[in-house]
C-alpha cells in the first residue's frame, strides 16, 4: 500500500508541476533572457546596439534592440517567449522621435494611473 501512496504523489506532484508550467506560458512571462535576445539581435544586425529594452508591444513581450549599422538604425525586435525575429527594420529620425514621443506618453500615463490609484477620492 506504501508504494501505491507514494506513486499518487509522485502523480500529483507531476500534474502540478506541469500545470504550473502550463500557466507560465499563458501569462506571458519570457522565456528567454536579453542576453539570449541579443545574441540573436546581433546574429542578424551584426552592428553597435545602441539600446536595448523589454517592452510590450502588440500584446505580447518582446527585447527591442536598436542596433547601429553603416546603412543607419536597425530595430530588431525578438519575441520573449520564442526567441524568434519579429521586426527587423531600419528607423529614421523622424521614426525614433515618435516612438521617443508614445514612450514619453506611455510612461506619464502610467505615473498619473499610479497617482490615482494611491490617492482615491
Amino acid at each position: 500500500m506504501k508504494f501505491c501512496c507514494e506513486r499518487r504523489h509522485w502523480i500529483v506532484a507531476l500534474g502540478l508541476s506541469l500545470l504550473a508550467t502550463a500557466g507560465l506560458a499563458q501569462t506571458g512571462v519570457q522565456k528567454f533572457t536579453m542576453a539570449d535576445a541579443r545574441k540573436v539581435a546581433l546574429a542578424v544586425e551584426n552592428g553597435r546596439i545602441k539600446s536595448q529594452e523589454l517592452e510590450k508591444e502588440k500584446g505580447r513581450q518582446i527585447y527591442s534592440f536598436d542596433i547601429v549599422m553603416p546603412n543607419g538604425l536597425h530595430e530588431v525586435n525578438i519575441d520573449a517567449m520564442s526567441g524568434k525575429v519579429v521586426e527587423d527594420t531600419i528607423e529614421t529620425a523622424k521614426d525614433e522621435a515618435k516612438e521617443a514621443a508614445e514612450d514619453a506618453k506611455a510612461k506619464k500615463a502610467v505615473k498619473k494611473n499610479k497617482a490615482v490609484a494611491t490617492n482615491p477620492q
